[in-house]
Order: C-alpha cells, then structure tokens, then sequence
C-alpha cells in the first residue's frame, strides 16, 4: 500500500501578472487560501498539467467586480505531492466517507447545520460541505497522530457537455 506519488507534477496557478513577477523574484510567496467553500480545503490551489485552464480561470476571475486580478497570468511549478490524499484513487474515498459522517455527527451534538454545496449551476462552486469533509478528515488524522497529508488532489467536473449524452464537460480539470 502506498499514498505518495511517484514522480513529479506540473502544477498551474492562476493569478495577477504581478503577483507571478513577485514571486518570480523572490519578492513574495504564493499565499494558502482559507475560504469555507474551497472545495479540496484550505491551501494554494493547482491546475493539474494545465496552464491554459488556469488561465482561462483567472481571465474569468479577472472579470468579475472587485477582483485582484487586473492581468491574468499563470505560474507553473513543480510539485512533490509526497504523502497525497489522492481521490482519483478509490481507496483514499474511504477516508472522505468516515469525515463525513464524523462531521455530520460533531455538528448534531453540538446543534449546528452541515454545510451545504451551492452554486448558481449544477456544478455547486461552492462547496462548503466538501471544504467541511476534507478540514475534518485532516483534523481527526491530526487526533488521532497519523501521517498529515501533504497535498489533496481530486478531479472536478465542471461545465456544460460538450456534447450531447456527453460525460465529458467543457471545464474539466483535475486540481491539487
């Protein structure tokens, strides 16, 4: 049995131009996000062998009122996933089940709701539940002094089909 994967991987990050240049010269890091809705948890997000999908994520942020992004730019990096929680492998979904239903039972003793997935679409972008799951799998690893995962790495459907019947969508990506 294993959890880390071999190798390296390419990783895409969409942001600001400036903040690429910044971090190109040592003048900054790229920063961990800490949004409830962040649907692989709390940590910099990477587009999986994909710069021109993290690109098109950043054009699109880079539209919407208030944003950051003023000129989108991408940022490759190389990753060592080490000891990765990895969900495109079927048995570390076990793990997601067990800190679901943890979760679910922390929340009712303590009267509080489940968070929910929600979105304008079918694709439900925020994905509070889902941020919830993975936070809680990570703290009960820390509870009960396990191996922490390094990295998270899940595949995403998102998008309308590109065709008819399709089960192939126009967005998919799988991000770590």
């Amino acid at each position: 049995m294993y959890t880390a994967r071999t190798g390296l991987t390419l990783g895409f990050h969409g942001t600001d131009a400036s903040i690429v240049q910044q971090v190109l010269t040592g003048q900054a890091e790229l920063e961990p996000r800490n949004n409830p809705y962040d649907w692989l948890g709390n940590g910099i997000y990477f587009w999986d062998n994909s710069p021109s999908r993290a690109l098109q994520w950043a054009t699109e942020l880079s539209q919407r009122p208030g944003s950051h992004i003023q000129q989108p730019a991408v940022i490759g990096v190389i990753l060592d996933l080490g000891n990765c929680l990895d969900l495109l492998d079927y048995d570390n979904l076990e793990y997601l089940k067990s800190a679901y239903r943890l979760l679910q039972t922390s929340l009712e003793v303590a009267g509080t709701r489940i968070p929910r997935n929600r979105g304008r679409t079918a694709d439900l972008l925020l994905r509070e539940l889902d941020c919830a799951v993975i936070q809680m799998l990570h703290a009960s690893f820390e509870a009960e002094n396990r191996p922490a995962f390094d990295s998270v790495r899940g595949v995403f459907w998102e998008g309308e089909p590109i065709y008819e019947t399709a089960g192939f969508r126009e967005k998919n990506h799988i991000q770590i």
